[in-house]
């Protein structure tokens, strides 16, 4: 059958929107300007023909990847300076002897500023990370195991959540795809939440290293994190929990 002008329009205007990401019904019927009983039926028509795919509550384009990791290094880079400057500020105790630095472009940052501190023992599941921290006059590095990801080249899966339900920091600095103070850190998988929590349950404190573009993002998947939190954007620093 058919699609009627105005209909097709309205789902190349969806199509088009979820190009840039996930979006939810609420956020595209808002949009668009119509209701969101309209939206869901567009979207479940246009995933049964491939032209997306379904997540929690809304949609992403059909194809649409993360960006990889060297394209991210490269957007928001005074952000991201100084939000890894702001994070340094939580390793000046002398009390901090552990930490864990998640895979990704901010934690890269404080990847480098530490690189001398031969005293810390860091726990990373970012091989970018890892690699920065690997020289004899740095830290001692631990790297978690498990399935590495093609766009953030972290580690994942059952092996990284074996390692991580069997250590302790002091201080976990965590990256996020999009934060939301009640929610906890959206990511763009199940897998990729997980390790989130996982990390965040085996952490003294949690720092979460995002700048303020994170905010309002739809994704396909939350983790919780415990209370107390704190998340640094290119401001300084905002407790959470």
């Amino acid at each position: 059958m058919a699609v009627r002008s105005g209909t097709q329009r309205r789902r190349d205007t969806i199509a088009s929107l979820l190009k840039t990401g996930s979006w939810s019904i609420a956020r595209l019927a808002a949009e668009l300007g119509t209701s969101e009983s309209t939206i869901r039926r567009d979207l479940r028509e246009m995933s049964e023909t491939g032209e997306v795919i379904r997540t929690i509550g809304g949609a992403t384009a059909a194809g649409y990847v993360e960006p990889p990791l060297g394209q991210r290094m490269e957007q928001n880079a005074e952000a991201k300076d100084a939000i890894a400057a702001a994070a340094l500020r939580h390793l000046e105790d002398p009390a901090v002897r552990s930490v864990f630095l998640d895979a990704g472009s901010t934690t890269v940052r404080l990847a480098e500023r530490i690189r001398s501190r031969r005293e810390l023992t860091v726990y990373t599941r970012g091989l970018e990370i890892a690699l920065t921290l690997a020289h004899p006059a740095g830290p001692d590095v631990v790297m978690i195991g498990g399935r590495v990801s093609t766009m953030s080249h972290g580690t994942t899966g059952a092996l990284s959540d074996y390692a991580l339900d069997r250590i302790r920091v002091d201080v976990a600095f965590l990256g996020a795809d999009a934060v939301d103070p009640a929610a906890g850190l959206g990511e763009p998988t199940l897998e990729e939440a997980r390790t989130k929590e996982l990390v965040a349950q085996r952490a003294g404190v949690v720092i979460v290293m995002a700048d303020s573009s994170k905010t309002g993002r739809e994704v396909a998947a939350w983790a919780p994190m415990p209370a107390g939190w704190v998340w640094i954007d290119e401001s300084g620093q905002q407790s959470l929990g």
